[in-house]
């Protein structure tokens, strides 16, 4: 009756989300008394999920799941949780984990809890901390059914390694009928850190008055290894690709820093990067919204300041080197 947790890979590379997401099925593991078990669908080298925590893992491969089908994904985890006796099944908040919690939550007649920040409160009642209200309160929920579905939120829990060693087994899983989903084509950011996955994050609005101006937007991407994303308005008018959009409306973001750069703070943009935990604002408007919300402000002109800012990075990133 192990702690199931469905890890994602990409190129045979497991996501830090997939790290974070076996600590915490690790740390739901040790309050239970029992093991945690990763379901790696097309995954790749075991030890780092062994590092974390993990004791079993079950290794998936199926032609029917080489490109994303959240229905075939969701019927491969729940065999795989059935087969383990699995009551409580831990996945992350990425977009294609939100996509499979649903259906995941239908195929086991599960309760699930998203947006989850820490270990449960207890397991007996199985109580869990969750964000709310986007983001500006929070809430103890119980999830009352035999099995339980928890999404972690994003940069909630850390990774924990341990020096542990995690057994691999093959597991076959059947899909049935599959076509009513077929993927056409897959395009993907190539050299960039994907938004998901970054700790940081430096993002700019219609402040730099136009695409042209993005150049010293990526330099600073470049010199903290962060990713670059963009305001609505900016998207909109086709400055940056809709894929950098974030906020309620476009990609939720919770990295450890986030650094808006000419955006003034429109709700809708803070409601979907409230998660993050440190917040700096540069904007030449002193009353920008955005400014009650930033956990550290400039007020000043963009176009002198960032070109400054990241040369000082650049200096103290080479003095620690």
């Amino acid at each position: 009756m192990s702690v199931l947790v469905y890890t994602e890979s990409e190129n045979g590379t497991y996501k830090k989300t997939a790290l974070e997401v076996a600590s915490y099925a690790k740390g739901i593991a040790d309050m239970m008394g029992t093991t945690a078990t990763a379901v790696a669908i097309n995954g790749g080298d075991t030890i780092s999920l062994g590092a974390h925590g993990i004791d079993k893992v079950l290794n998936i491969t199926n032609d029917a799941l080489g490109d994303f089908n959240a229905s075939a994904f969701a019927k491969a985890i729940a065999q795989a949780a059935k087969a383990e006796g699995a009551k409580v099944i831990v996945l992350s908040q990425s977009a294609n984990a939100k996509y499979i919690a649903p259906l995941l939550a239908i195929e086991l007649e599960a309760g699930y809890a998203s947006n989850v920040v820490g270990l449960p409160e207890s397991t007996s009642p199985f109580v869990v901390k969750r964000t709310a209200f986007t983001n500006k309160a929070f809430s103890n929920t119980e999830i009352t059914t035999d099995v339980k579905i928890v999404g972690l939120g994003k940069n909630a829990f850390g990774l924990n390694e341990t020096s542990g060693a995690a057994a691999t087994e093959d597991f076959a899983v059947d899909l049935g009928d599959t076509s009513g989903v077929k993927v056409q084509s897959i395009d993907k950011a190539t050299d960039k850190v994907a938004i998901a996955d970054a700790e940081i994050v430096v993002s700019a609005g219609r402040g730099l008055k136009g695409p042209e101006n993005w150049e010293m937007i990526e330099e600073m991407a470049d010199i903290l290894g962060a990713a670059t994303a963009c305001s609505k308005p900016v998207s909109d008018l086709g400055w940056r690709p809709h894929g950098e959009h974030v906020g309620q409306t476009g990609k939720p973001v919770a990295a450890n820093l986030y650094i808006a750069i000419g955006i003034s703070g429109a709700i809708q943009h803070l409601a979907g990067i409230n998660s993050s935990k440190t917040k700096v604002v540069i904007n030449n408007d002193p009353e920008a919204p955005f400014f009650k919300a930033a956990d550290y402000g400039i007020v000043g002109d963009a176009f002198e300041i960032v070109p400054k800012l990241n040369e000082k990075l650049k200096a103290f990133k080479a003095a620690n080197s």
